[in-house]
């Protein structure tokens, strides 16, 4: 979105005693181009995919099981998270200007957070479920239980609610020299008592802890499942350990490469403000790193539909029909004659069966996973 040196010059003015930073949205005359562009695609990406993703999971609810129950509110959340991002996308095109009032702003802000972590909280639900369902089935099994995920589910929304409320009780916009007024900026929050120590442990609990839970339990999940391809010739040879495996390094790739620059960058200058004193260079640099942060953290959001396409068959499948049914419709008489027509059960018969150690559970899941263990 821009470098981080660009503003070169910076003024502080003095105003009611407190001190303005004048060159906070220096990079305003590119960012509300680029910034726009951005959300547009993701806003478009991943209400698109993650429609299509709900309507793979809804039939499946009729038999529901933990992973699908946890996939379902993944979804849900990916899909407000995009539904609230027009607000955003004309806050940025006006150059960072809020017209719609305090109110609107921290209902915003509101919305934005709380989807965004509670996607975060749902991926690590659905590691520890699928750590369970390999590794420990018999000892934590009743944790996969239908009626103990529900009341998981309901805990995550409410833990999520309880981080991010307190932003109601925080003013989220403010009129800047230059008359605009700004939604949902860090600099909006300075005047907050102890704000680097209140963020800091946010990125703790919202960050930190679910990194080191989804990869304590992907990487023993990939010991286990490579172990049991090696001593068991017939899962080495299907494959399916390898590719539930490829699945899981991709689920811990797009959450560090998504999540982690934006939260080391917070934690960084929250624990500079704490021992030092960040002047106005300092400040600038940040906001515009934020906003490029920002941006790549909101971009998973739109990867999450392609995870769902590579993990789980039905979504190929409905994505194939879907496909095929817009084809047919602009030329229906000449697929009904056409070989395409007939490929249908080429396809099928090589459709992927990932098992119960991918991350996109099956409605023979059970009875994978007891053959997994028989093997064993």
């Amino acid at each position: 979105m821009g470098s981080t040196t660009a503003p070169v010059t910076f003024n502080i003015l003095s105003t009611n005693n407190e001190s303005t930073c004048e060159t906070l949205y220096a990079h305003r005359a590119y960012a509300r181009v680029l910034m726009p562009l951005f959300y547009c695609i993701v806003f478009l990406v991943g209400l698109l995919g993650n429609c299509l993703a709900l309507h793979v999971i809804r039939p499946n609810l009729k038999k529901i099981n933990s992973t699908t129950l946890y996939s379902f509110n993944l979804v849900i959340s990916d899909i407000l998270f995009t539904l609230s991002l027009p607000a955003r996308i004309v806050y940025y095109a006006l150059g960072f200007h809020w017209p719609l009032g305090e109110a609107l702003c921290k209902i915003s802000g509101l919305i934005f957070y709380i989807n965004t972590y509670a996607g975060v909280n749902f991926m690590t639900c659905l590691s520890v479920d699928r750590f369970i369902a390999v590794v420990l089935p018999l000892r934590f099994g009743r944790f996969r239980k239908v009626s103990n995920v529900r009341y998981i589910c309901v805990g995550v929304w409410l833990l999520v609610l309880a981080q991010t409320l307190p932003l109601l009780g925080m003013p989220m916009t403010n009129t800047e020299p230059d008359g605009f007024i700004t939604c949902m900026e860090y600099p909006n929050f300075e005047k907050v008592d102890h704000i680097a120590t209140i963020l800091i442990g946010a990125v703790f609990l919202g960050y930190v802890v679910p990194l080191v839970t989804i990869l304590v339990c992907y990487s023993v999940l990939c010991s286990k499942l490579h172990f049991t391809a090696k001593t068991n010739h017939l899962t080495d040879k299907s494959g399916r350990s390898r590719k539930a495996i490829g699945v899981i390094c991709c689920v811990s790739l797009v959450f560090i490469v998504c999540f982690s620059p934006y939260h080391i960058d917070l934690l960084q200058y929250m624990i500079r403000k704490l021992v030092s004193s960040p002047d106005c260079a300092d400040l600038t640099a940040f906001q515009v790193s934020l906003h490029m942060t920002v941006c790549l953290m909101n971009f998973n959001s739109c990867l999450d539909p392609f995870i769902y396409f590579f993990a789980c068959k039905g979504y190929k499948r409905k994505l194939r029909k879907l496909l095929k049914l817009q084809v047919s419709m602009s030329f229906s008489s000449a697929v009904r004659t056409s070989p395409e027509g007939s490929s249908k059960d080429v396809i099928d018969g090589n459709k992927i069966h990932l098992n119960s150690y991918s991350l996109a559970g099956t409605t023979s899941e059970r009875l994978t996973e007891r053959r997994f263990h028989q093997d064993e």
